[in-house]
């Protein structure tokens, strides 16, 4: 990735009230959410939508010893073996949290985050419910212009998220976007953020390499 495409990414985020961190590496991400975010957060409730990158910073894990210390809970929206239904009520309890961390699918060199959702829970507590947000994202996210935004999701994201949840769709088979109507389909809810409102209430920790999809 570019570097001056990264600095212009960096001082658009700030001038649209997002909180922007910048890191080297995962771990790096992870150290700056725990000495320089946290901190500055009442503790309460921790929930999480789905991201790679964000599993890859081991954040999930730091937030899961927390639990109980401290006056922070966990919520976990992912956990293995739990019924359909239960997860489903503890994603929207996650809407109340006062901690949400996810990703997103695509970020423009505008400042602008783009992403599109399968049931909106994920995109949800990026855009309201969750006092204060924390998004993991690699460089490789990085594009110009909704346009771009787009078409990463549709011709990458899209369908390689598709695949990794083991849907049977047919971007999974094409590797593009077929605008489909399967019972499988992912692409449900699209949401541009423009801003963070309140200024300061979404933090942006920018990962320099590709992570996530």
């Amino acid at each position: 990735m570019n570097a001056d495409m990264i600095e212009t990414t960096v001082e658009s985020l700030k001038r649209n009230n997002f909180n922007v961190y910048l890191a080297d590496s995962p771990l790096e991400a992870r150290e700056a959410v725990l000495t320089e975010i946290l901190p500055n957060i009442t503790p309460g409730l921790i929930s999480y939508g789905d991201s790679m990158t964000l599993r890859d910073t081991g954040l999930l894990d730091a937030m899961r010893a927390m639990a109980g210390t401290g006056g922070w809970s966990f919520l976990d929206t992912f956990q293995p073996g739990v019924p359909r239904e239960e997860i489903l009520e503890r994603r929207r309890k996650a809407l109340l949290s006062d901690l949400f961390f996810t990703g997103t699918n695509a970020l423009t060199t505008d400042g602008q985050l783009v992403n599109l959702d399968m049931i909106g829970n994920r995109v949800g507590g990026i855009v309201w419910g969750p006092r204060n947000v924390v998004l993991t994202i690699g460089t490789n996210k990085i594009v110009d212009g909704l346009d771009g935004a787009m078409k990463r999701i549709r011709e990458k994201a899209g369908p390689e998220n598709a695949k990794r949840h083991g849907c049977r769709t047919p971007c999974v088979k094409t590797g593009t976007c077929m605008d489909c109507k399967s019972p499988d389909r992912i692409c449900n809810v699209w949401t541009i953020t423009e801003k963070s409102w309140p200024a300061g209430r979404i933090s942006v920790v920018l990962i320099r390499g590709s992570y996530g999809l």
